[in-house]
């Protein structure tokens, strides 16, 4: 029988989710996704030294930090779009996550960038966290046919604002949601019964039920168990060491999230202004505590990859 990373593979796409140009290469993912964690750690070795020096030179002598950063996150982009017949995701600095301005302009210029050196804005995701800022600022850059991908995702309200606004793709996070229960209730779950998997179920059977466009990549997960219970989801971002354990296992994978079967469930259909947003996003203690602590560590990394490039220009 095919490895369950195939058996996958022929009813999701799948993501690589890695700066790791090496582990994409070794599982031909579709498409790949990074954030300022993954890129941090990339930028840090030796492997991609080179990298990082051409972002430097290329932003010129006069640039700033952030400029840097825009050109190091394209230059590493560009670098992965020669390896995934797809898109690549680059994120926007988590510390505009509540500045609907700042991240529509910090959109363009990574769009600009990517543009300028060749690559179509069609192979590119601009990667936003899911605050209702950050789901505005979304909501007007596909507009402009900038797609977007909005992270940092944990609950349902987030989840129906961004089909309404008619973003490109959600990714929620099931591990950090799986992370979040054990911790309150101190059990561990498994299977169907994990939470993360139940959110992603959920999202998925109301996008198909209801027609929405916007994609569902299930993201940051813990196990492969999880990531089989989510096969059929339209795309799931995989990290090197769990791709490589679905490679090497060759037990079936069945189809668990099918589009014809969400058409027949008996959801009813909702939707959220800013207010009824706000406060449903409130009433969801995990999903108010893990988009904050995403956040602030996403914005942490993008200090400590500051760093590094000081370092590095001297």
């Amino acid at each position: 029988m095919a490895s369950q990373l195939e058996q996958l593979k022929s009813f999701t796409k799948v993501v690589a989710d890695t700066g790791d140009f090496e582990s994409m290469k070794a599982f031909s993912p579709q498409d790949a996704t990074t954030n300022p964690s993954l890129i941090l750690k990339a930028a840090g070795q030796e492997t991609y030294s080179a990298l990082v020096d051409k972002a430097i030179a290329d932003a010129g002598a006069d640039a700033d930090t952030a400029t840097i950063i825009d050109n190091l996150l394209v230059t590493f982009g560009e670098e992965i779009l020669k390896i995934v017949p797809g898109r690549v995701s680059s994120e926007v600095d988590a510390r505009l996550s509540f500045d609907t301005a700042g991240t529509i302009e910090r959109a363009h210029r990574l769009i600009e960038l990517y543009e300028k050196r060749g690559t179509s804005r069609d192979r590119v995701l601009v990667k936003i966290a899911s605050t209702w800022e950050g789901i505005k600022a979304a909501e007007q850059l596909e507009k402009e046919g900038i797609h977007c991908n909005l992270t940092l995702l944990f609950s349902f309200a987030q989840a129906v604002a961004c089909a309404e606004a008619k973003v490109q793709l959600i990714s929620p996070f099931v591990g950090r949601i799986l992370d979040w229960h054990k911790k309150a209730t101190g059990k561990d779950f498994v299977g169907a019964e994990d939470p993360g998997v139940q959110s992603v179920t959920e999202i998925y059977t109301y996008y198909k039920k209801f027609g929405y466009a916007t994609e569902v990549m299930g993201a940051s997960f813990r196990n492969t168990g999880e990531i089989v219970q989510l096969a059929g989801c339209d795309l799931l971002t995989i990290s090197p060491n769990l791709l490589k354990e679905l490679d090497e296992n060759d037990s079936a994978v069945p189809r668990m999230l099918d589009p014809d079967c969400a058409a027949a469930s008996d959801m009813t259909k909702t939707s959220f202004d800013e207010k009824g947003f706000r406060w449903a996003f409130n009433e969801d203690a995990m999903a108010t505590e893990k988009t904050a602590e995403g956040i602030r560590n996403f914005a942490a990394d993008i200090v400590k990859l500051e760093k590094l490039i000081a370092d590095r220009r001297g």
